[in-house]
Order: C-alpha cells, then structure tokens, then sequence
C-alpha cells in the first residue's frame, strides 16, 4: 500500500535513527512511502504562539504538495504529526482561517483543500490497517525477555489522536507483544518530556525526564521506546545531565520503537540506525536477546 510521507527535520539529523528504521520497517510490511517533494519544515510547536496564520500556511504547503493521487499522509515526529493535523482540521472547521490560508499558498502557485490528507502516525498506520495477524507473519527474531516501557509523549496521543486512550494508550504496547517483547506497566507513557523546557529551565525540565526515566526503572524496564524525536533526544542526551543533577545513576537506553520491531523482523542493527543513541543499546540487546546481531549498538 502507498502513503505519502514526510520526515521532518530531525529525521535527516538528529533522529535519523527513526527515518532509517522506518523505512525499513516500511519496506518489509510492503508499505510504499512516497516522500514530498521540497517538503519544507513544520514550524515545530513555537511558531503556532507567534502568528497562526503565517505558521498554518507553512504547513499547509506540505499538505499541499501531497500527490493528487494519494489520500494518506503518514507523519512519524510528533510535533510534524500534530502540527499537520491540527491544521487541516483548523482550515476545515474554521472556513475564513483556510481561506487565507490558501490565499497565502496561491502566492506559490498552490492549494488545499481541508479534509482531502488524512495525516496519520505508522504507529496507526501498522496498528490500524495491518494487525496482529500480518505483524507476527513478519516475525523472525521475538524480543523474548526484552523488558520495555513504551513511551508515546504527549502530542500524538492527544487532542487529535486516532482511536487510542489519551491518557493510557496502548497501541505501542499491543503491537511490542506481538513481536514478543514484554510489556512493563508504565504509567508515564503519555506524561511529557518538557519538549524545549531544557532551554529555558533546566530544573524543570530535569525533573519532567526524571520521571520518565525513573518511572521505567522502577518497571525494571530494559530500554524506553519512543516514537517521537523530540522525546527520544531529551531522554537519551540529558540522561547523564539529570544523572548529575539529581546525584541518580540511570542508564536507560532510549531508541525508537520502529528499531526494535526492525530487529524482531529480522534486518541487521546497522540498518536500522543502532549505535547513533547515547546510552548504548548493545549491552541490553546482548543479554536479553539471545539471537541478538553483534553490533547492534554503539
């Protein structure tokens, strides 16, 4: 099946853990992703504070330049996610916003018309259209004995999210055990990891992580699985700060769900973007999973 697919900024830098890993997740479900072309950033969640307008048309450009043929838009960073669906919902419910928005694309030769792109997550998209059934079809490797916490954060699960509880979903966690992972009882899986808080308040945002990491220490969870880019850099690259700051010792490591699906799906760790995360994977993957690939992290 074809969806068209937006990667957003931190997937070419920072999260390019998570393009790679999607991708070949994607291919072994026989998903086809059809990239924007000139595809331009979200605007992140700043630019909505300072001028909806100018922010909406922004991403209403990406909208726009999904293919005619194409009805479906999948968006893996919860913050391009959220933003192009809030968008599309604020041009079909509020007509004079969508109408200067499309005056502000028709200065780029473009339009669009709200409601025609159903933005989705993969996690949705795996979950929702392909099951359980075609998921352990695809297994070749079950996370057997791999404890983990699955982390959604707070953006793609509400106030738009696509038939999941907002406060306690579970489509990570139904999909982490069809692959044979075991699931810990993670009550933080929808709180928020503070975004940019770390740059405006670093004992605020220390303590927002310190939650999260704790959360999943007391689970005795193995790793924390993200699927956001957002979530996964303040977990993984201000662990050793907050360790510092609040005199802890975690050592979680923090990588993308769509990397260990990968793994249990059989493709080699270097396809799937391991050893870019900061707390190493390796060790856990090593001794938790007894087929576990040399090399699969840092």
């Amino acid at each position: 099946m074809k969806y068209a697919y937006y990667p957003g900024c931190s997937l070419e830098v920072n999260s390019a853990a998570y393009d790679v890993s999607v991708r070949a997740v994607a291919e072994e479900l026989a998903i086809e992703l059809e990239e924007l072309d000139d595809w331009n950033c979200c605007g992140a969640t700043e630019y909505f504070s300072q001028d909806e307008l100018t922010a909406s048309a922004v991403v209403a450009r990406n909208l726009a330049l999904v293919d005619p043929e194409l009805d479906q838009l999948i968006a893996p960073c919860a913050a391009c996610y959220l933003n192009l669906k809030k968008t599309d919902h604020l041009m079909a419910t509020d007509p004079e916003m969508g109408a200067k928005v499309n005056e502000c694309l028709a200065a780029g030769g473009l339009k669009y018309e709200a409601g025609r792109v159903w933005v989705r997550h993969l996690l949705d998209v795996i979950h929702d259209d392909f099951g359980e059934v075609a998921v352990r079809d695809k297994v070749v490797r079950p996370l057997t004995g791999l404890r983990v916490a699955p982390y959604y954060g707070c953006q793609v699960v509400r106030p738009l999210s696509e038939g999941d509880c907002t406060e306690y979903p579970m489509k990570m966690d139904r999909l982490l055990t069809w692959v044979g992972a075991e699931v810990v009882d993670y009550p933080c899986k929808a709180h928020c990891c503070g975004g940019h808080m770390t740059q405006i308040s670093e004992p605020q945002a220390f303590e927002l992580i310190r939650r999260l990491l704790a959360n999943a220490a007391e689970a005795k969870a193995d790793m924390i699985l993200c699927m956001c880019p957002m979530c996964q850099l303040n977990l993984d690259a201000y662990q050793s700060r907050v360790n510092g700051f609040f005199k802890t010792n975690f050592q979680v490591p923090i990588v993308f769900f769509t990397q260990v699906l990968g793994l249990a799906f059989g493709l080699p760790p270097e396809k799937l973007g391991f050893g870019k995360e900061i707390v190493p994977a390796r060790p856990v993957l090593e001794a938790k999973l007894s087929s576990a690939p040399a090399g699969a992290g840092a």
